[in-house]
């Protein structure tokens, strides 16, 4: 397959979606949607190469709404994924028996490289499809069951089976009940949902320490996923029976962060009317995910420490010694490293800590999740309000792709969830979004990349970009050090002198 291939998937299992579609992502221009009619827009606009229709779970007239759009295809090949005997060679229309091929998942449940392999492989009939096409009438029922069927077709919030897992029920083309296959998800990266390859990297990596009984650390943005990504680390532990909890470290007042993590005894504190099991405790056998641990206090990072090292303890106003049994992720927004220069955060667990860290990029840094992301979300949230979206526009897309989403997926979830409120018959367009998307107006953001994210899609020189990222790195050095131009030019490792000219040069002298 040719990399500049496109392959479209049109599947109402968003778990398919994401299995199928990160193994295709490599070979090809990768493109999703839920339902046949955007599916229709999509192949009118993109005429992809390959066009895939998982039927597994399609009522008689979803089948034939399937059939009608194939029969309107201009070129390429499409390919139907069902279940055994669900598409017999009498069950496909002879004016579309060239047209497509069938591929039974159940051949290839172990092993989904070689479904994509069956999907991509060549076929003979492939060669005789152009010419084929030629000869159809184009008064052909077929097209005018096409128009019918992109008025009559459900949209994107029908009810589809859920993702992953267990096995859904579905309706065969016959109308009778049978078990649709699950797709067993390939790994952590795909249940991550990334398409970007250094992501699916350092996610491969993540599994293999997830797996085994040891402390790991995860770097990210607010907002860049870390949650999520610490409960995947959970599911796919030996521990996924247990309870998963999440302590956000700083929304708890720092008196009580320590009661809240070792708990406490009667009469320890003025508020404590009684005994209390900490959060370590709870989680039991289980993980425990510690947001934010960048807020701790020294004492607390040292307590912590102990805890990782040996796994004990003693509650607030207590010498009893209680071992905890959880496993330990900690989160972080915050890059330790400058904390430790800083003297915020002890190097003795840092280095505890950093043997197994993993940083989270920014949704502006994984430019491919953007769209499958964005459809997901449609989807997600057009079911649960109970509103039609029958299309998303390319405009749509676009504007999701300028803007820097310094909120992150977050950001971009909440955006989308308002769009699909705002949409109008149906379709996704740039006026649904909220006007600062629209504009590229982004919020307040601790990160230089914000800004140099812009400079880059305006087409600003190399020079101008340079200059934009060394004053935002001055900034923020004097920032940590608390604008003495002395202390900042020697974690710079310039001169003052040099120091000085750069902050003049750059408009970031302090007022007089």
């Amino acid at each position: 397959m040719k990399v500049l291939d496109v392959a479209l998937i049109c599947s109402g299992s968003p778990g398919f979606l994401r299995s199928l579609g990160s193994l295709l992502a490599g070979r090809c221009r990768l493109m999703e949607c839920y339902s046949i009619p955007e599916a229709t827009q999509m192949i009118q606009l993109h005429s992809p190469d390959y066009s895939i229709f998982d039927v597994r779970s399609c009522s008689p007239q979803q089948l034939s709404r399937t059939f009608a759009t194939i029969a309107n295809l201009k070129s390429g090949q499409a390919i139907l994924i069902c279940i055994p005997n669900q598409l017999t060679a009498d069950r496909i229309p002879h004016e579309i028996s060239t047209f497509c091929r069938i591929i039974d998942l159940s051949n290839h449940d172990e092993n989904y490289y070689e479904l994509v392999e069956a999907i991509l492989s060549p076929s003979e009939k492939a060669a005789d499809i152009t010419s084929e096409r030629k000869t159809l009438d184009p008064s052909s029922t077929f097209e005018s069951a096409t128009e019918a069927s992109i008025d009559a077709a459900p949209p994107l919030n029908a009810k589809h089976p859920p993702s992953g897992g267990d096995e859904v029920e579905g309706s065969s083309s016959v109308g009778r009940e049978t078990k649709v296959p699950a797709i067993e998800l390939e790994g952590m990266a795909d249940r991550f949902r990334t398409r970007t390859p250094e992501l699916r990297t350092m996610l491969r990596r993540l599994e293999i320490a997830a797996r085994h009984n040891v402390t790991i650390l995860l770097i990210g943005e607010t907002g860049s996923g870390k949650t999520h990504l610490a409960s995947l680390i959970h599911e796919m532990s030996l521990r996924s029976r247990d309870p998963f909890l999440h302590v956000a470290c700083g929304a708890l007042p720092g008196e009580l962060i320590e009661s809240e993590l070792f708990g406490h005894v009667k009469g320890s504190f003025t508020s404590a009317h009684a005994d209390k099991d900490g959060k370590f405790l709870v989680a039991g056998n289980g993980t425990i995910l510690l947001d934010e641990i960048d807020v701790l206090t020294p004492d607390q990072q040292v307590k912590l420490l102990r805890v990782i090292e040996t796994g004990e303890f003693e509650p607030v106003g207590s010498n009893r010694t209680l071992t905890v049994k959880a496993r330990i992720i900690a989160a972080s927004n915050l890059q330790l490293q400058p904390l430790v220069e800083q003297g915020r955060f002890r190097p003795d667990l840092y280095y505890r800590l950093n043997t197994l860290s993993f940083t989270l990029p920014p949704l502006r840094k994984r430019m491919p999740d953007i769209e499958p992301l964005a459809r997901y979300f449609v989807h997600r949230h057009a079911t649960q309000l109970g509103i039609e979206v029958m299309e998303i526009t390319p405009e749509f897309l676009e504007c999701l792709h300028q803007y820097p989403w310094p909120g992150n997926v977050r950001e971009m979830e909440n955006a989308i969830r308002s769009a699909v409120i705002y949409s109008r018959e149906g379709r996704m367009t740039p006026d649904t979004l909220p006007t600062h998307v629209v504009d590229c107006i982004s919020g307040p953001a601790n990160d230089p990349s914000v800004a140099a994210f812009f400079a880059v899609r305006k087409g600003e020189s190399l020079e101008n970009r340079i200059e934009l990222t060394e004053k935002d790195i001055i900034e923020q050095a004097l920032l940590n050090n608390n604008f003495s131009r002395t202390n900042t030019a020697k974690h710079l490792k310039i001169s003052r002198v040099t120091l000085y000219n750069k902050m003049r040069k750059y408009g970031i002298m302090p007022e007089r």
